[in-house]
């Protein structure tokens, strides 16, 4: 139960480090939650700053996801009769939180796509390969960010019902099904920080990347 909240509060505070305002402030010399659409994420970072401060955030924000699932495995090795599973979940659960509403930066973050794909990558590399793919393929197709990040969201609680392996930690007798719950609750993160690109996309607003740019 101790290790469980100490790796709650450790995975918080590795995701409420923001690199793309710091990242932004430093390249730009503004926060880039001041401009375009005021997220502090790679697309914004793209739009806002360009493509190599994009690039920059989007692999510091994927490795927060891993950093804090490593973390999780490493106290789960340690502490003798914690439950290994739970352990990465919290982890996922909570560095995607402080991803989203980071209390060094006011509680005002990203959507949480990134550091997201580094958990999935991590809790199981085949279930992150074929989300990265779907993503990738959706977003090239349609040029909005926001649909393949959406539906992968939803990919990922289906995926957990069918695959049955290749999971970093899974107790012997269990099967993916165990990460159902833990996989819907970073679903639902995601979407809620989309709510309003939902809106645009049932709207037909929603704004597309310029590839050529």
């Amino acid at each position: 139960m101790v290790e469980d909240i100490i790796m709650a509060i450790i995975a918080y505070c590795i995701g409420s480090v923001n690199f793309s305002v710091m990242i932004s402030k430093k390249m730009a010399g503004f926060d880039v939650r001041e401009k375009g659409s005021g997220n502090a994420g790679t697309t914004n970072m793209l739009r806002a700053v360009g493509k190599k401060a994009a690039a920059i955030t989007l692999v510091c924000d994927i490795l927060k996801g891993v950093v804090a699932i490593i973390i999780a495995i490493i106290i789960g090795n340690i502490v003798k009769g914690s439950n290994r599973e739970l352990l990465l979940q919290i982890a996922g659960i909570a560095v995607v939180i402080g991803h989203s509403f980071p209390v060094f930066f006011g509680f005002k973050g990203g959507k949480g796509v990134a550091t997201s794909l580094g958990i999935l990558l991590m809790t199981n590399w085949q279930i992150g390969l074929i989300c990265l793919v779907f993503a990738l393929v959706l977003m090239l197709l349609t040029r909005m960010v926001s649909l393949g990040s959406c539906v992968v969201a939803i990919l990922f609680p289906v995926l957990t019902l069918f695959i049955n392996e290749n999971y970093t930690v899974l107790t012997e007798n269990k099967n993916g099904s165990t990460y159902f719950i833990y996989s819907v609750i970073l679903a639902v993160i995601v979407l809620y920080n989309h709510r309003s690109n939902i809106k645009r996309l049932m709207n037909g607003t929603e704004n597309r990347l310029s590839f050529k740019k």
